[in-house]
């Protein structure tokens, strides 16, 4: 049965980007330092067409996270730029470049149409302005039986988490302290959200917890 996953790196205060993030500055005052742990890997440097790297206790958590994924889904802000709004005359058409990392269909919630975007590497950017069920009933649809990763930002997780849609979370939690910025764990709602642990890795700079919520 497909699965919704979330993956994401967090401050030791619990925020998964800084403050004052811009167009120029996506994820805040020292949010680029909750990602060392990963962008000096092998592992992840492949997958964005850059040399060399290192390997360590995190490659096989990186290498997890790409396994059985056939769909993704992310909110306007992790799409970017932050400024939000119309799409313009000449739409924003992601941080990644022509080639994105994902190789697959991904969704996009937005409160403002447009039609989808093509790219290299078999990424297609679909935009959903009718909410968070249908837009992953829709990447379900398309990941025919495999994952959906949802990668971001924290009010899209707290959403999904929310509403009880979620089905693991794997937090990388970096022993940095932001002191303000987008905080995950938070504006959850009433109704209480169970969790469970479900492994613990260290590894340099960084620790893996993840969790599998409990229906």
């Amino acid at each position: 049965m497909s699965k919704l996953r979330c993956d994401i790196s967090i401050s030791l205060d619990g925020y998964v980007a800084g403050p004052d993030q811009s167009d120029r500055n996506p994820l805040g005052d020292g949010g680029e330092r909750l990602h060392d742990w990963v962008v000096s890997l092998a592992a992840w440097r492949e997958a964005h067409g850059k040399p060399s790297g290192e390997a360590n206790a995190s490659t096989r958590i990186v290498e997890e996270s790409r396994d059985n994924v056939g769909a993704s889904l992310m909110g306007r802000n992790m799409f970017g730029p932050p400024a939000g709004g119309p799409w313009g005359d000449e739409p924003w058409t992601g941080w990644w470049g022509e080639d994105p990392p994902y190789h697959h269909p991904v969704f996009v919630l937005t409160h403002h149409p447009r039609d989808a975007v093509e790219m290299k590497g078999n990424t297609t950017f679909h935009f959903v302005t009718d909410g968070i069920e249908l837009a992953l009933e829709r990447a379900k649809q398309a990941a025919g039986g495999k994952d959906v990763m949802l990668w971001g930002g924290a009010q899209v997780v707290q959403q999904y988490l929310a509403a009880g849609l979620l089905d693991e979370l794997e937090l990388h939690v970096v022993p940095v302290v932001l002191g303000g910025g987008a905080r995950l764990l938070e504006n959850l709602g009433a109704a209480p959200v169970e969790i469970e642990q479900v492994r613990a890795v260290e590894a340099p700079g960084v620790t893996h917890i993840k969790y599998r919520t409990v229906s």
